[in-house]
């Protein structure tokens, strides 16, 4: 994804004008291009199963984030445990784009918690939904979509009109795998000592308050399974935004940032398989129905 992210940034000093229609053109030239994936699928096809199992790995490989992100949760849980900041605060972009330097422990740890259960969807959940319903093409489209999302989908002066589009993409395209993630965070809730019921409860009563319609979800669920109340005021580099507060309890601790990760790699796992799952019923299907 550097090369993708490398490109659009090159096209965005020839597309760039402050309005949605530009960015709304930058957004679709892009799209098209991830696109291109469709060659990658039928050179697999032609190759027969064993080249398009080849080619979809290869995308997955490319797209996934979830072991990263992990890595980099806990990484963070060490520094905060420590009570190392400053080191936790040079972690943390990594996870998100909030401005560290005026975070103190606590508000690292909920930035940090509120990261890896969004990422959860959006590195991981997602990448492996779209692989399964749609192979190579549908994962680079995701992929690239996602990085022109952390690129230009924000509120700054320079992109809240230009990078309207690119958010809105990518709110399509994540709505379904988000709430996928939803549900296996509450079925793999008491991995963690967590209630099914409350990661239920606190995603319909919460997650419609959330500025993003697909974060929303997955931070209430999040927060209902871990017993804990994300939210709150939220300072980005370009703004400060008041968000709604989302679940019951305090405020996450470092033991519930360690509890979010082992969260999120349950979640991960019970992706895999489900994708896994659903691929290898597609196959058995397209046998038994050579014509399909």
């Amino acid at each position: 994804m550097a090369l993708f992210g490398r490109g659009a940034a090159a096209l965005e000093r020839v597309t760039y004008r402050d309005s949605r229609a530009a960015g709304a053109l930058h957004t679709g030239v892009l799209a098209v291009l991830g696109a291109l994936g469709l060659a990658a699928d039928r050179v697999g096809t032609r190759r027969g199963p064993a080249g398009r199992a080849a080619a979809t790995a290869a995308a997955v490989f490319v797209a996934l984030g979830g072991t990263s992100l992990s890595r980099t949760g806990t990484v963070m849980a060490d520094h905060l445990r420590a009570g190392d900041l400053d080191a936790a605060r040079r972690v943390l972009p990594s996870l998100c784009g909030r401005d560290p330097a005026v975070l103190d422990s606590s508000g690292l740890t909920r930035a940090a918690v509120e990261s890896v259960a969004e990422n959860t969807s959006d590195a991981q959940v997602a990448p492996l939904w779209w692989a399964a319903v749609g192979g190579v093409p549908a994962v680079l489209v995701y992929r690239g979509a996602n990085t022109l999302d952390a690129m230009i989908g924000n509120r700054s002066p320079r992109y809240v009109r230009f990078g309207w589009a690119a958010a809105r993409f990518d709110d399509v395209i994540n709505y379904v795998p988000a709430r996928v993630t939803a549900v296996l965070v509450a079925v793999c809730a008491p991995l963690v000592g967590g209630s099914p019921v409350a990661a239920l409860r606190a995603w319909r009563r919460d997650a419609g308050r959330h500025p993003s319609p697909n974060a929303g979800v997955v931070e209430a669920a999040f927060a209902g399974a871990l017993g804990v109340r994300l939210g709150g005021p939220t300072q980005y580099a370009h703004q400060l935004e008041i968000r709604p507060t989302l679940g019951e309890g305090p405020s996450p601790r470092v033991h519930d940032l360690a509890r979010a990760v082992r969260l999120s790699r349950a979640v991960q796992v019970a992706a895999a398989v489900i994708a896994c799952a659903v691929t290898a019923a597609g196959r058995n299907g397209r046998r038994a129905c050579p014509r399909c």
